[in-house]
This record gives C-alpha cells, sequence and structure tokens, in this order.
C-alpha cells in the first residue's frame, strides 16, 4: 500500500496575491528533489462568464506544466459563481461539502498533494469550504501568500495566525517594491519570526510578471486588431496616457518600457511619439481610424495598433484591472517564477517543516 499522501494548502489573504505561480514555483522545486506532486483545486474561484472553462483552463495548466499525469491532478467540487451561490442561499443547494470534500482528499498516490486554497481567509465559507475548514477537514499545513501594501500587512498576517493556529506552516510575502525590501527585510520578517510566523520567502516586484500580453488585453477590451495581428504575443509592462501635448508626450512617453498607450483615435501626433519609444501596443479609443501613415509605420516596427469602442477612462480601467489580475499562461512568466522561487524560496525549511526528505541527492 501507498504511504499516505499529506497536504500543503497554499492559501492568500486577498484574492490575485500570487497563489498558483507559488504553487508552481514550491512544486518545481519539489519535483527537483525528486518528490511525486498531486494538485488539487477544491473551490473554483474563477467568476468570469464561463467559469467552468476558464478553471478547467488554470487546472489544464497546471497539469500541463507540471507533467502530472491525470490521475494527480483534482478539478473543484463546485465553481463559487452567481448562480451557485444564489442555489445555496434559496436552499436548494443543502449538500454536505465537507463530505464531499472527504471523498475529494481520499489519498492520491504520492509525497504530496498541493490544494490550491480560497482566495481570501473567508471565501468558501458558505460551502464549508474556507481555508481553515480544508485544512482541518485534509489536516493540511497552510502556506499563506499575501502581498505586501505597506508593512502593516503584519496585522493581516497576525490575525490569519490566530484563525489558523497550527495549520499555519509559514507565509510568502509576494509583490516587494524595490524601495521597501529592506524595510521588509530588517523589521517585518524578524518580527514574524518572532510571533511564530516562519517567513519562508519574500518576494521581490516583478514588471514581467505583472505584464499582461497584448492578445489577453485584445480579449479584454474586445478590440478590434488594426495591425500585426501577428504580434499579439508582445507583454505590456506599463500603461500610458496620452492626453497632453506632443513634447510633454515624448518626455513621458521616454520613461516607459514595453507599454501599451491609450489614446485618442484622432491624435496623430501623440501616436506616433508612441510609436517612436518603447510601446508595445497603441490602443486607440473613440472608434477613429488612425491616418494610414500611422498604421504603416506601425506596420514596419511591429508595433499592433487596437481599435476600441470605448472611451478612455473605461479603457484604461480595464487594462488596469488586468495588470492586478496576472495570469501565467506564458511560457515566459513560468520561466521567470521558476528563477524567482530558486532564489528566494526556502524550500529546504519547507520540506523539513512538512517532515519530507529529498528523493535524490542534492547536485
Amino acid at each position: 500500500m501507498a504511504k499516505s499522501a499529506k497536504y500543503l494548502q497554499i492559501g492568500s489573504t486577498e484574492a490575485y496575491s500570487g497563489k498558483s505561480a507559488t504553487i508552481l514555483g514550491v512544486a518545481y522545486q519539489l519535483q527537483e528533489k525528486g518528490l511525486d506532486i498531486a494538485y488539487g483545486k477544491p473551490l473554483g474561484t474563477r467568476l468570469s462568464t464561463n467559469p467552468s472553462e476558464a478553471m478547467e483552463e488554470d487546472i489544464r495548466f497546471m497539469s500541463q506544466t507540471l507533467n502530472l499525469p491525470e490521475r494527480r491532478v483534482r478539478s473543484p467540487l463546485l465553481s463559487l459563481d452567481d448562480e451557485t451561490i444564489q442555489k445555496r442561499l434559496r436552499g436548494e443547494d443543502s449538500t454536505n461539502y465537507r463530505q464531499s470534500l472527504l471523498q475529494y482528499l481520499q489519498q492520491p498516490d504520492g509525497d504530496l498533494m498541493l490544494l490550491e486554497g480560497p482566495g481570501t481567509l473567508c471565501e468558501g465559507s458558505l460551502f464549508n469550504l474556507s481555508l481553515l475548514e480544508v485544512a482541518q477537514a485534509a489536516d493540511a499545513a497552510v502556506l499563506l501568500v499575501t502581498r505586501f501594501h505597506s508593512v502593516l500587512l503584519v496585522e493581516t498576517l497576525l490575525s490569519a495566525k490566530q484563525l489558523l493556529g497550527d495549520h499555519l506552516l509559514g507565509v510568502l510575502i509576494n509583490d516587494i517594491p524595490a524601495e521597501q525590501l529592506s524595510i521588509a527585510e530588517s523589521t517585518v520578517r524578524p518580527f514574524l519570526e518572532q510571533q511564530g510566523i516562519p517567513v519562508l520567502a519574500m518576494m521581490p516586484r516583478s514588471d514581467l510578471l505583472r505584464s499582461v500580453s497584448v492578445r489577453e488585453l485584445v480579449r479584454q477590451l474586445n478590440a478590434e486588431v488594426l495591425c500585426r495581428s501577428d504580434r499579439l504575443d508582445l507583454m505590456v509592462e506599463t500603461l500610458k496616457i496620452g492626453a497632453m501635448n506632443v513634447n510633454s508626450a515624448l518626455k513621458y512617453f521616454r520613461k516607459g518600457r514595453n507599454m501599451a498607450v491609450v489614446t485618442g483615435g484622432d491624435r496623430a501626433d501623440i501616436q506616433m511619439a508612441a510609436l517612436e519609444t518603447s510601446t508595445h501596443c497603441l490602443i486607440l479609443t473613440g472608434q477613429l481610424p488612425p491616418q494610414p501613415f500611422i498604421l504603416s509605420r506601425a506596420e514596419e516596427l511591429e508595433i499592433p495598433v487596437l481599435s476600441v469602442d470605448l472611451d478612455t477612462l473605461t479603457t484604461v480601467e480595464i487594462v488596469d484591472d488586468a495588470f492586478g489580475q496576472v495570469r501565467l499562461n506564458e511560457a515566459i512568466k513560468v520561466q521567470c517564477i521558476r528563477q524567482l522561487m530558486d532564489r528566494h524560496f526556502d524550500i529546504d525549511r519547507l520540506m523539513s517543516q512538512l517532515g519530507l526528505e529529498p528523493a535524490v541527492p542534492a547536485h
């Protein structure tokens, strides 16, 4: 009989903190140590137009990237969409999800099952599938991922520690801006360690990880691609709005890197200034067609030009949101996560806390 799998649940204090990236990074490192990994996500939390599709896509991405056989991957028990929630509230869904969870957790063969937790500490409570409830049912250790907004994140972590108790194995602090790294290392880390909260990683902010492909922007903006539809894999790291005079615009654009520039379809001067700087896509609002010379210059420089039927403010909001919701579907991001985790994550400490031994000798 195979020895029973242990469970590590990766949770977060708020949505889009970097759980999936953390799972990928941890799984890679464990696989490099020769360990056999399984992956499950009891609660699907993507609220998209077609949640089951988006969720399946996430699960598929995980299993392909980590090269997991089908029997090592568990799809969600349920998806947190409006309809599911309302059914539960109306009493039409009286499923005992704790019972379903116990069946879901039936031993997969392998050394460790990584469970992707819900987006926040309370999400899933309505179905008895919150972070703590799953940890209790699986007797799982919890690795908590949190984004660094300010040093006050220690308050969030202290209350998470009160809630999770002995289940809390440690934390990964993510997305730390360069100018805050030294204060995080010199004050936040020692303070948390003193409070019995092991800090397994302090991850610096990465523009690449926060970046979004032009293809994803086309999808979210429902944009028409006016040229270079062959270059939609370009990654956008920053967003600039072209609404000033052309001299200011040039100065402003020169400071940006791998930008998406949003401007009116009638502002040929701004569009030209954007094309001559580090622009990865030009987004024209108001459905005004650009001048032919703009398109031919963009064609030469291999910069996609998008046209949207939206005003500038709405466009900017949608693009801004896309940056916050890091999707990992690009190989370049997976590579970046592996490097960052190798550099900053204490895998040996994690393994000793879980009582796991490497299955291959260190090389």
